[in-house]
């Protein structure tokens, strides 16, 4: 059979064919033409289109064309289902999927710049993905240091470079906390963009690393958050209805507001200053 996908291969596009290769067509031969011409060329060569938008070997949801065919050819070997996460982690840049992942992108995107013939690439490819499958089917549990004594200090600087990464902290951090706090009283739609923008860190790098520095919360959560605690403080010092509270915190009404005020904090806002007064007055009594 013949399949047919973009040029300029660097994991999916590589990882794929070596899977329909490896399992599912053995005389497998593979087109790479330009991204506007695979649909018409797929007719016009009788081929099989993959990894490209609206055919059905592609990316879906947060699975991309490697999950695909494993799903639409029932393939069960559980060193493809390893290789699923690696490969899903390293061409989505979610390294968090496996800890193989970004070594997996490092190594592809490296491979590409070197080679420029996208066939040439395939081949090497394929030598990298039958590499990472016999890993996956028989190596997981083998580690490269064996000797008990360099294990130990393997750990032990492996220690320290976890306390020296946990001790630096980017100087962006501080600077997003105030910047968020000024922002939060003028501008109800704070955006990660107007963030990045505003401190010069690229949005990608800052939606990736902001959780490591804010109690694992993402972006939005921490903003959130922090329109909840503004909106405690009005609930506890002003008079203020529910409606003007919700407007005064950024939220788009009043339903939204009590529904995100109580994943936040348990109790509706309503029921939350009933409890405030009922406090103040057993206070005074």
């Amino acid at each position: 059979m013949k399949w047919i996908t973009r040029e300029y291969p660097k994991i999916d596009r590589i990882a794929t064919p070596w899977l329909i290769k490896r399992f599912v067509d053995v005389d497998a031969e593979f087109i790479y033409v330009p991204a506007r011409e695979v649909k018409q060329k797929a007719v016009e060569l009788d081929a099989t289109p993959f990894d490209v938008p609206d055919v059905e070997l592609s990316h879906h949801n947060d699975l991309c064309t490697f999950d695909a065919v494993i799903q639409k050819y029932n393939l069960k070997d559980e060193a493809l289902r390893i290789m699923a996460a690696i490969i899903r982690g390293a061409d989505t840049d979610a390294h968090h999927l496996a800890p193989q992942a970004a070594g997996l992108w490092a190594i592809s995107a490296g491979l590409a710049y070197n080679i420029k013939n996208d066939h040439g690439l395939l081949t090497q490819g394929m030598i990298i993905y039958d590499a990472l499958y016999s890993w996956a089917k028989h190596l997981q549990g083998v580690r490269h240091t064996n000797n008990p004594i360099d294990q130990l200090l393997l750990n032990v600087y492996n220690n320290y470079l976890k306390e020296q990464k946990a001790a630096k902290v980017p100087g962006w951090v501080t600077e997003i906390k105030d910047f968020i706090q000024d922002q939060l009283d003028i501008n109800l739609t704070l955006s990660l963009s107007d963030v990045s923008n505003q401190l010069n860190v690229h949005p990608a790098y800052l939606s990736r690393e902001f959780s490591k520095y804010f109690d694992n919360q993402t972006f939005g959560d921490y903003v959130r958050k922090m329109r909840i605690e503004k909106a405690i403080s009005f609930l506890q010092s002003t008079s203020y209805s529910l409606s003007e509270i919700a407007y005064l915190t950024g939220f788009s009404d009043q339903s939204h507001f009590t529904r995100i005020f109580k994943k936040y904090t348990g109790q509706s806002p309503s029921i939350y200053r009933k409890m405030l007064k009922k406090s103040k007055t057993d206070t005074k009594g």
